[in-house]
């Protein structure tokens, strides 16, 4: 097994990870993993963990892309692929991206572009826009938006 003497210290070690931060199945999975639990244990456990609400992937889901929103200025695109990467089912996902208002994330847009358009000092315009246009695609906004933000921006000159 592991350094750990015991299935029920393993249980209370992962009850204890999964309080301090909303987990998937994927992280706990790997967290068992690293502690040399056994596939029939890792399923007993993970059973229990879902089973005492210690693990619950449409409250991970929402929470993940509320704070990866608020947080880290992601946007839909972003959080949509990186809760896929860790195994979220779809329904999952159309739950999370639900926490995000069109209003919030309309406002939360238009706030670190202008953030991110004015602290690009670049003279070369081709390359000031090169580089606005990477980062936003990078934090997962969509290109239309980026590219219509970045024609009012130059249209201000």
């Amino acid at each position: 097994m592991s350094n750990l003497s015991s299935l029920a210290e393993i249980q209370k070690k992962l009850e204890y990870y999964c309080v301090y931060q909303d987990r998937c199945h994927q992280e706990v999975k790997q967290k068992l993993f690293e502690l040399g639990v056994n596939s029939s244990d890792m399923d007993l456990i993970v059973v229990h963990l879902i089973e005492h609400n210690f693990l619950n992937e449409e409250r991970f889901a929402r929470s993940f892309a509320r704070g990866k929103h608020r947080i880290k200025f992601w946007g839909l695109k972003r959080i949509k692929n990186e809760l896929r990467a860790r195994n979220i089912s779809s329904a999952n996902i159309k739950l999370g991206l639900a926490e995000i208002s069109s209003e919030e994330y309309q406002a939360t847009f238009e706030t670190i572009a202008e953030r991110i358009w004015n602290s690009i000092l670049e003279r070369n315009v081709l390359k000031k826009r090169k580089k606005f246009c990477d980062y936003l695609l990078r934090k997962g906004w969509e290109s239309e938006m980026i590219y219509q933000k970045m024609r009012e921006f130059e249209n201000l000159k």
